[in-house]
């Protein structure tokens, strides 16, 4: 794994890259934030695994942009001219890869795709093969920029210049290539004068508001504010929230969203003082076969991220139980609208999932 160290602002660089003349991947190790902006290149699979699991890489779009970019060059890999042995190997990596996160739908929503490209052309030679999937790993990378500045679009309809918006964990450009889902809307107001007031929630345990949101709004000039986790409920009691965004890893069939740990606290709170909540969402994330949240697979993550992660000193007592569950469920009623880059669902989410869908497929 090579490593570099750099300087420049946050958003100067782009949180994954193709490096495809070296067989690399080029991220920013988002496990160092704020404190030092490291790049990392990945070349194995397991290098490339680690990335995903330990969330140097992480978001559900930035996770589906490296997982494309990680299935081609271990293909391009695979030294064969048999399609039947080519494609044996590939299944193999792609269940590889695909076991690193099992809640974020977009990780095999890109595999899944990238085999697709491989039943399609079997009867092309295994060096067209690969050169396909070449171009269909950048095609969703580009498709992602696309979308999120289409979420954004949407976003910024349901909200006007000055509001108080609140977010929770990173649904920013560091999970995106580019503008993020829960931020589109805030980047693209920032750039047209609306001048947000955006209140970023801490996240706990894994601090991605704190580390990563605060940070990246920061540096590129939107008025934010750090707060705890159980501060949301206060900034909304005093009025000084109008809007609620966030990100999103699944959207059940019902409208149930998965995202985040907290996420649907905040969503409860926001019922409670009727302000909307809004999951920004790309349709890659829509899983129909998924019939609620209650068919969601949770991640469960190692007990050391709360107890001594990030602190000099544990903080809290040896033995005692954890529960570290990675995500939560928030239930389709608490939610005021599903963003997504084809337009914004709403209640009977059954139905205006599919339409939009449709649009998708259209």
């Amino acid at each position: 794994m090579e490593k570099g160290k750099n300087s420049k602002n946050i958003m100067d660089y782009a949180t994954v890259t193709l490096l495809d003349a070296e067989n690399a991947i080029e991220i920013i190790d988002q496990t160092k934030l704020p404190g030092t902006i490291e790049l990392i290149r990945l070349k194995s699979a397991q290098e490339i695994w680690n990335a995903i699991y330990l969330l140097k890489v992480r978001g559900a779009p930035a996770i589906g942009v490296a997982a494309g970019f990680g299935i081609y060059l271990l293909a391009k890999e695979i030294e064969t001219e048999d399609y039947e042995v080519f494609y044996e190997a590939f299944q193999k990596q792609k269940e590889y890869l695909n076991s690193s996160r099992p809640t974020a739908v977009n990780l095999s929503w890109a595999l899944n795709r990238m085999e697709k490209v491989c039943i399609a052309n079997k009867n092309k030679p295994v060096a067209e093969i690969k050169e396909l999937l070449h171009k269909e790993a950048l095609e969703i990378q580009e498709e992602d920029i696309r979308v999120c500045k289409s979420i954004g679009e949407h976003g910024l309809t349901l909200v006007k210049p000055g509001d108080g918006i609140l977010t929770h964990c990173n649904a920013g450009q560091l999970a995106t290539s580019k503008y993020g889902t829960a931020t589109a809307p805030i980047y693209l107001g920032e750039e047209r004068g609306y001048h947000f007031h955006v209140f970023a929630d801490e996240t706990r345990p894994l601090l991605q508001g704190a580390r990563l949101t605060s940070f990246e709004l920061h540096a590129a000039g939107v008025d934010v504010t750090l707060i705890c986790d159980n501060m949301s409920g206060t900034v909304m009691k005093q009025g000084l929230v109008q809007a609620v965004f966030v990100g999103c890893d699944r959207v059940a069939a019902n409208g149930d969203t998965a995202n985040k740990i907290g996420t649907s606290v905040v969503a409860t709170v926001a019922k409670r003082y009727h302000v909307p909540f809004y999951v920004c969402a790309p349709t890659s994330t829509i899983d129909l076969n998924t019939a609620t949240g209650d068919d969601i697979c949770i991640e469960e993550r190692p007990a050391e991220e709360v107890t001594e992660m990030w602190y000099q000193e544990r903080m809290a007592p040896e033995g005692v139980k954890v529960y570290n569950l990675a995500f939560d469920v928030t239930d389709h009623d608490l939610i005021s609208g599903i963003v997504t880059e084809y337009g914004i669902a709403r209640e009977p989410y059954t139905e205006s999932l599919k339409e939009i869908l449709s649009k998708r497929n259209a």
